[in-house]
């Protein structure tokens, strides 16, 4: 990919909570992102050298994020504000993640209605897959967010 802008740049987060590194590949349904687990990540625990698994939901949260930033990007719009609803059947085969894993994630969006979509993800450490989860997610239009947070267009 080339042109492309900082994959930061495409989540409606700010450090330190924009804990996904870079975006590898990117397309219509699907998006491919990559994160080393560091001290800089907020969930770090630096007695064991880790982040826990579980955060392993957020890293998919996020690339899916990224996902629907780029789409906006590329319509000329920013990134919009969307809420992860649950996730189905969060499985892993690690509680934690060490310091120094290079982990892989990956996203396909399997439906989409009305601004609600199901994602089907996965995260791999050195091509071998650790955890995977389907994502729900919603990213509501402008308008239904204004509404929602009680806005008013003058």
């Amino acid at each position: 990919m080339t042109n492309l802008p900082h994959f930061h740049q495409l989540l409606p987060h700010e450090s330190p909570m924009a804990l996904v590194d870079e975006l590898i590949d990117v397309g219509e349904t699907h998006i491919h992102c990559r994160t080393t687990i560091s001290s800089l990540c907020p969930f770090f625990n630096s007695d064991s050298g880790n982040v826990p698994g579980y955060v392993g939901i957020e890293f998919m949260a996020q690339s899916i994020a990224g996902w629907s930033g780029y789409h906006s990007w590329l319509q000329g719009d920013s990134s919009p504000i969307g809420f992860l609803l649950g996730s189905r059947r969060y499985q892993t085969t690690c509680s934690d993640f060490k310091e120094h894993d290079v982990l892989d994630i990956y996203a396909e969006q399997i439906m989409e209605s009305l601004g609600m979509a199901v994602f089907s993800c996965r995260i791999e450490c050195q091509g071998k897959v650790i955890a995977s989860s389907q994502l729900n997610v919603y990213v509501p239009s402008q308008k239904k967010l204004d509404q929602m947070l009680n806005r008013t267009h003058s």
